[in-house]
């Protein structure tokens, strides 16, 4: 029997290591930086952020866990996320899963969901 995705992320721990070091690449990352940076001046709204990043990816990865946060597009209409911006959240993301030493395997389903997300997120 396979372990989930959900499981082979670390389940919710593993996932809110992945999520905190997602966000501080994105932090760092000279593309996106500038949509991230505001929130280190707001540290509860940051933390509600993660929140609902480890929910959704928890939910979504096979885990026994609410999601809490609004769906994709309410939340990122207004953004007018690019195409090149969302490859860069892809790319940092992929730096924090080879930090945690995923499998394959595993980054080939995390780029599945991400794949699945991005008519959701880009230029709403």
């Amino acid at each position: 029997m396979t372990n989930t995705l959900f499981d082979r992320l670390g389940g919710k721990n593993g996932i809110t290591a992945i999520v905190d070091d997602t966000v501080s690449a994105h932090m760092n990352n000279p593309a996106i930086k500038a949509r991230f940076l505001p929130y280190k001046d707001q540290p509860e709204r940051l933390a509600v952020i993660k929140q609902h990043t480890v929910e959704f990816f928890s939910m979504g990865s096979g885990g026994n866990v609410a999601y809490t946060g609004k769906d994709m597009v309410t939340t990122h209409t207004g953004m007018n996320i690019s195409p090149e911006e969302y490859m860069h959240v892809i790319d940092d993301i992929f730096i924090a899963l080879d930090k945690h030493a995923m499998t394959e395997e595993t980054k080939k389903d995390v780029l599945a969901i991400l794949w699945s997300l991005k008519g959701m997120i880009i230029s709403k």
